[in-house]
């Protein structure tokens, strides 16, 4: 039986268009999707949007429009975003859809019928920026702690989910070690949230119509994150007609988001489900901010980065790499556009380009093209291949653990020995001797066989290019498998290769550097 696996982005906020910290959360999931279809897992793959709330009905009024309107064109706009960043995604949920909504209502309801549900009074501090309710003790010099945005004092009939009953069991959940990654992210929730006092969470609102109405009391809508998290199931088929494989997919494998939202699905989320008596996703990873200067980039903040002028001068695939490769396990990363220039000139074009340029080149002006058959090993050799053969592994260890940084890193690794290996053998003096023929050949095949397994190992991140390299290689079938990447010697060794352009050209980035900057202004 094939093994399943679900994975899950958050579902975006529609309130503008998306950018480069959108890109991260999607790119990452669309990584390990890949790479785990590749190992022969039946992955399911889900993103989408979140169009309900405040926030969207008084945009869509700003731009004289319909919620519903207003949420399609911002919609369409995210679909060509993955589009457009080459994103393997399986379904794409709306929070707008009929069945979502069935699934919502009914999810709202039965919270309500087994007593998790009360209606009350919220009287409090609300973001409409990040559509969050506060307490005075969780606020930052009385700024919503996420964006920083001024907060309003708000009060309103409301229905309220009792998290505050699920304490000691989310408290136990979270320090079990295996749900919620990384532990910065326990240590957080159990010290901020939990030993504090966990609140029953505000889940309905009456100040504003644009949301899922609850079933026995129109006058409330679904707040947002009943709504919201609700997608991860309503997407199955959960009490709704248009999916049926909720028993197939749940519970997730993982859900990926970025870190401001990770209380709401370590601590909501499975609270909900504990109270419907849903098994728990296996695994939350909530991950870092994508930082320009020293704030995170946001809508909110005005300070975002157009990932479609990045991707359309310097391609999808250096773009793909450049935020997945500066992004560590645990913590932020800074992008700017002088560090993509320098990532696409240090490893693209430098490391792993000029290894794939000088390798089929002189396979092609030294054998017209095509390998000879016959080897001659020799010790140099064995430091190359050995690390070819137990790098795999390494990194599949670290993409099952989402640390594609690490990952990228390693791989990178076996691309910089591949270029000292040509230094140290000197294709180009056994090339003046025909009785080295043989050891060139060698020589070259060891190099052509490194890159397929470092390409088969990049493909996930860098799917287009790396279907290049190989078919510059002459790798195909299933030599092009990710199970071959653990032998070496896989690639015919009569294989012919084809030259051609420079995958990654080289930059000049302060150049390219005045470009950006006249098409920003």
């Amino acid at each position: 039986m094939t093994n399943k696996f679900y994975i899950t982005t958050p579902i975006y906020y529609p309130s503008g268009s998306p950018h480069i910290g959108h890109c991260y959360t999607t790119v990452a999931c669309d990584v390990v999707s890949r790479y785990k279809r590749a190992r022969g897992f039946d992955v399911l793959f889900l993103t989408g949007t979140d169009e309900h709330g405040q926030k969207i009905e008084d945009k869509a009024a700003a731009a004289g429009l319909a919620p519903q309107a207003y949420a399609d064109q911002i919609v369409e706009e995210f679909k060509k975003l993955w589009t457009f960043m080459n994103i393997s995604y399986d379904r794409f949920v709306r929070t707008t859809d009929d069945y979502h909504i069935k699934t919502v209502q009914y999810v709202f309801e039965e919270l309500y019928k087994r007593g998790y549900i009360y209606k009350g009074q919220y009287t409090g501090k609300y973001c409409k920026p990040c559509e969050s309710f506060w307490t005075d003790s969780q606020l930052v010099d009385g700024k919503c702690p996420d964006c920083g945005r001024e907060v309003v004092e708000t009060s309103e009939e409301a229905y309220f989910f009792k998290l505050s009953e699920f304490s000691d069991r989310l408290k136990a959940l979270l320090e079990s070690g295996t749900f919620l990654e990384p532990e910065s992210r326990v240590k957080e929730m159990v010290n901020n949230f939990i030993k504090t006092g966990l609140e029953d969470v505000c889940v309905s609102r009456t100040s504003f119509k644009w949301g899922v109405p609850v079933n026995f009391d129109e006058k409330h809508v679904v707040y947002v994150w009943v709504d919201a998290l609700s997608n991860y199931i309503s997407a199955l088929g959960y009490h709704n007609d248009t999916y049926s494989d909720f028993d197939k997919y749940w519970p997730a494998d993982i859900h990926v988001m970025a870190k401001e939202i990770v209380r709401f699905h370590s601590l909501v989320w499975p609270a909900m489900l504990m109270a419907l008596d849903l098994p728990l996703p296996k695994k939350i990873y909530a991950h870092g901010w994508i930082v320009m200067g020293d704030k995170k980039m946001s809508k909110s903040l005005g300070n975002v980065v157009d990932p479609f002028i990045l991707g359309k001068r310097y391609g999808i695939d250096a773009l793909r790499y450049e935020i997945l490769r500066e992004m560590p396990y645990a913590g932020d990363s800074f992008f700017s556009t002088e560090l993509f220039l320098q990532r696409i000139n240090t490893d693209l074009a430098n490391n792993l380009g000029n290894l794939v340029s000088r390798s089929v080149s002189m396979v092609a002006k030294y054998f017209d093209g095509t390998l000879s058959a016959e080897r001659q090993a020799e010790e140099l050799d064995a430091d190359l291949i050995n690390l070819a053969k137990e790098l795999p592994s390494k990194v599949e260890e670290r993409i099952d653990d989402f640390h594609l940084c690490e990952a990228l890193d390693l791989i990178q690794s076996l691309v910089s020995r591949a270029n000292k290996y040509i230094d140290e053998t000197t294709p180009w003096t056994l090339a003046k001797s025909p009785e080295m023929k043989i050891r060139l050949a060698t020589v070259l095949y060891n190099l052509l066989e490194t890159i397929r397994i470092c390409a088969i190992m990049l493909e996930p991140f860098m799917p287009e290019s790396m279907k290049e390299v190989l078919s510059r290689i002459g790798a195909s079938g299933e030599e092009t498998s990710w199970n071959s990447v653990h032998e070496f010697g896989v690639l015919s060794r009569t294989t012919t290769v084809r030259a051609g352009d420079p995958i990654f050209p080289r930059i000049n980035i302060e150049e390219e550097q005045k470009f950006l900057l006249a098409d920003a202004c």
